[in-house]
């Protein structure tokens, strides 16, 4: 399909409103978010984007929906106040467990991250189960594998995580004192705990090497070289 062409005897003061009910639609038919590379494939050429979705925004600012911005992409959402209203009608979440979340936390954080690491971190194991309901989730994906003896798998997160979580970046996740003000950590911390910046950069680290062929034909990660082995 081309670009989408604005009414031509439309007024030059009505522009930019044109250009608004183009995003819209566009936003509208999207079955998943997009990204404004996307959104200016389909636009005519001149299009100040970022004013018209500020526009956009605006308007929809305090309706039953709302344009918001999850992962660099632009979809609409039903409003958060209104979200008890889905509620009958949402599928049942994936409950998970306590050592799933701490598990999602650390790759969320730490990322990329082995399974060893993520048990050094959290100071005890964690089952092969725990890693698949994260995978089967979304929220968690195979990176690649760590140049290290044994070449372990690495885990980061996935768009799908910042979508589920309302997070435009991974840099938006709580910092120390937030964490601390949501009462999510003792105060009475180690000194010279901290908690790091996180990165989910897409690209491997000088560290990590691309998956195998199976590695990507695999729908859970393969199992990990035991101690020893």
């Amino acid at each position: 399909m081309g670009k989408l062409e604005p009414a031509t005897d439309a007024p030059e003061a009505s522009a930019v409103q044109e250009h608004v009910r183009l995003v819209e639609a566009l936003l509208f038919a999207a079955v998943e978010p997009l990204d404004e590379a996307a959104l200016r494939a389909r636009l005519p050429d001149g299009v100040d984007l970022p004013a018209v979705l500020a526009a956009l925004r605006q308007d929809y600012a305090g309706r039953g929906v709302n344009l918001v911005r999850l992962g660099g992409r632009w979809a609409f959402r039903t409003a958060s106040d209104l979200a008890w209203l889905m509620a009958p009608d949402a599928a049942e979440p994936k409950k998970l467990s306590r050592a799933a979340l701490e598990t999602l936390a650390i790759i969320a954080y730490h990322q990329p991250v082995t399974r060893a690491e993520i048990e050094e971190i959290r100071g005890v194991s964690i089952s092969k189960g725990t890693l698949d309901l994260l995978l089967e989730t979304g929220w968690a994906r195979l990176r690649g594998r760590r140049r290290v003896p044994g070449r372990p798998v690495t885990y980061g997160t996935t768009p799908a995580f910042l979508d589920h979580f309302g997070l435009d970046g991974i840099g938006d996740l709580p910092g120390l004192d937030e964490l601390k003000g949501a009462g999510l950590l003792d105060g009475r911390l180690p000194p010279g705990f901290s908690v790091p910046m996180p990165s989910d950069d897409s690209a491997l680290t000088p560290d990590e090497e691309p998956l195998d062929a199976a590695d990507l034909s695999m729908s859970f990660p393969p199992p990990e070289p035991e101690e020893g082995a």
